[in-house]
């Protein structure tokens, strides 16, 4: 590089540009970050040719032969990575009511750490989703039609109803462990849970390896025990307590899942679906100007994708003069390290980097003797192809091995070179330089921590369960629906829990974190879950209600709900307050013996309401 600091500068502005790229989307994310690591690469091997053009010539070719692969993939296997992101949302779903079945030991002294449990499995199923749709939106651009993909819509819609049922609560779970502890309802409610989420396991397998899904004939079976002992209940405390209702409209929702899962494949169930409510929402680009406004949006040291993009110029210009000043010949595996490691937030970075440094020294370990064992060039090659196709296999599950594997084919290639033994300890070396930037970049370049901004992300959550809550009541009013608008209320709603759920999780792990806060967090963390399934169990079972008694409490306590946990105005907490109190009368004095769906909102109103002094108590000390 003739003239290295007019190179730094545009490799400064060019990072900058190409990570805010990012803003437009997740594809474009992923062009950004392939553009950066080829330049790195092109950086590296710049040294072994004579003629500028001939290493881009020589990576192009690689791009097209590895895109032309890759295609032919594509038409041999059209459906695979829909498949592979149904199957990881049911193996997600699993994960999910497992922890859920959790809430139903009865040994359980306090129940915050299993809710919190609960939000964080959460989090991990709504980002799970989130990639599902992705996936499925770029099949269904001209290809709506084909019966193979019209199935994986079925999969995912399927998955998105089970998850809202799982998500539902219908009690407090700290009053159900009390009154029914010596009795074995709670296990078997835990049984069940976690026999459903083995068929979302097995189901998950049958995605895979492209074979039809048979439901567990056990089900039946735990479904009539469960059945009679919920009688033996109803007749021991009378069918009216209300836990023992709540137990019954519990086993309704959990009946409901069993005949999602048990019908899944039918191809009737499949025809039925309405066009309607098979219609996923797209955030697309419209035009330059849509692009650039996207962009501008990040431009704020407020926005976590320019702070990303202003560490991660500085991790490479960093990366770069040190390779200027030192003259290290291989130097430019410092940026490629910085590079990998350098992640979004602290806890992500702090993480990327121990599987960096445990994977690139395991690779070395195993790479030497293998040099030593392995000197014909046909077993090297031999072990190049193997460990390509081991890291790409472990690339996303396991970033240590796949770290491993990568290091041990880079070894092969160079001592292809004859400087195999040559480069293994610098590579340790550049390894260890380039995760110490990346750590420096994070912990102090624009810390999380001083942006943190969570009372915002409080603020959108609870106004995002009230959306779903005016969605809801929608379909109280008109009758049930799988609409796109409501889909997209409860999809914010998860989305916005999820986000919660991932700053709590981060705040925790962040130096100089303040105790009580963290504690304050996660208390609203779990609390904010619990009402999220609350709404959850209204929506599970909506339906359209024609008694004006119960529609008027219920649209009485939307709108109640919505002023106390989105406005702050002293006069108006007070005005609201005091018809909360008249609520809380007109629930009590209500009719009890109406039919079992005014029932159900009746107590989930009530659930609701006992929720919102706390919550806006810690929203407040947040603030």
């Amino acid at each position: 590089f003739p003239y290295p600091w007019l190179f730094a500068c545009g490799l400064m502005l060019s990072t900058v540009g190409f990570i805010l790229l990012g803003a437009l989307g997740q594809r474009y994310a992923t062009i950004a970050f392939g553009a950066l690591l080829i330049a790195i690469y092109t950086m590296l091997g710049t040294s072994m040719y004579h003629f500028w053009y001939q290493q881009p010539l020589l990576l192009l070719l690689g791009a097209v032969w590895y895109n032309l692969l890759t295609l032919i993939a594509h038409l041999l296997f059209p459906i695979r990575p829909v498949q592979e992101g149904i199957a990881r949302s049911y193996n997600q779903l699993a994960a999910y009511l497992d922890a859920k079945s959790n809430l139903f030991d009865p040994d359980q002294e306090q129940m915050d750490q299993p809710l919190i449990d609960v939000a964080m499995a959460n989090s991990a199923l709504v980002s799970t989703l989130n990639q599902t749709k992705l996936t499925l939106l770029t099949r269904l651009r001209g290809d709506r039609g084909q019966r193979s993909t019209r199935r994986m819509m079925h999969y995912y819609f399927v998955a998105q109803d089970i998850h809202e049922r799982a998500s539902s609560s219908h009690f407090q779970y700290q009053q159900l462990c009390e009154m029914f502890r010596y009795s074995d309802v709670l296990f078997r409610f835990q049984r069940l849970l976690m026999l459903q989420a083995r068929a979302c396991t097995q189901l998950a397998q049958s995605i895979i390896l492209v074979q039809h899904y048979q439901h567990d004939a056990r089900f039946e079976r735990a479904f009539c025990h469960l059945e009679s002992t919920l009688e033996r209940l109803a007749a021991q405390h009378g069918r009216q307590h209300v836990l023992v209702k709540s137990l019954f409209n519990l086993l309704i929702n959990l009946r409901a899942i069993d005949a999602q899962l048990a019908n899944i494949e039918s191809e009737q169930t499949l025809a039925e679906t309405q066009a309607e409510e098979s219609t996923l929402a797209e955030d697309r680009i419209t035009g330059w100007h849509d692009m650039v406004l996207r962009i501008r949006r990040h431009l704020t040291p407020q926005s976590p994708l320019f702070r990303h993009a202003v560490r991660m110029a500085a991790v490479l210009v960093a990366g770069y003069a040190f390779i200027q000043l030192s003259g290290m010949r291989h130097g430019y595996w410092i940026m490629l390290t910085s590079l990998f490691v350098c992640q979004p937030n602290y806890h992500a970075t702090k993480r990327r980097l121990w599987l960096r440094i445990v994977g690139t020294l395991a690779g070395i370990l195993l790479g030497l003797p293998v040099l030593y064992l392995v000197p014909s060039l046909e077993g090297q090659l031999l072990l190049i192809v193997i460990s390509g196709v081991l890291f790409f296999a472990f690339r996303n599950v396991q970033y240590a091995h796949a770290t491993m594997f990568i290091t041990l084919l880079v070894l092969l290639c160079f001592n292809l070179l004859g400087e195999g033994f040559e480069v293994a300890w610098p590579r340790v070396f550049d390894t260890l330089l380039g995760c110490a930037i990346a750590w420096a970049a994070v912990t102090f370049i624009w810390p999380d921590w001083h942006f943190r901004q969570l009372p915002a992300v409080i603020a959108r959550t609870l106004n995002a369960d009230c959306r779903y809550l005016d969605a809801i009541l929608v379909q109280y009013h008109q009758g049930k629906s799988n609409a796109l608008e409501y889909r997209i209320a409860r999809r914010d709603a998860h989305n916005c829990d999820a986000e919660l759920a991932a700053v709590v999780s981060n705040m925790s792990l962040e130096p100089r974190h303040a105790s009580p806060s963290q504690e304050a967090a996660f208390r609203l963390l779990g609390i904010n879950h619990t009402l999220l399934s609350y709404i959850s169990a209204l929506g599970a079972h909506r339906q359209r209600l024609d008694d004006p008694v119960i529609l008027a409490l219920l649209d009485d306590a939307v709108c109640y709900i919505d002023d106390t946990l989105n406005y702050q105005d002293e006069a108006l907490a007070a005005r609201v307050r005091q018809a909360l109190d008249h609520l809380h009368q007109r629930l009590q004095d209500a009719d009890r013996s109406g039919d079992s769906t005014g029932q159900l909102v009746r107590q989930q109103i009530s659930l609701m309401l006992a929720l919102l002094p706390e919550l806006t108590r810690l929203k407040k000390s947040l603030a």
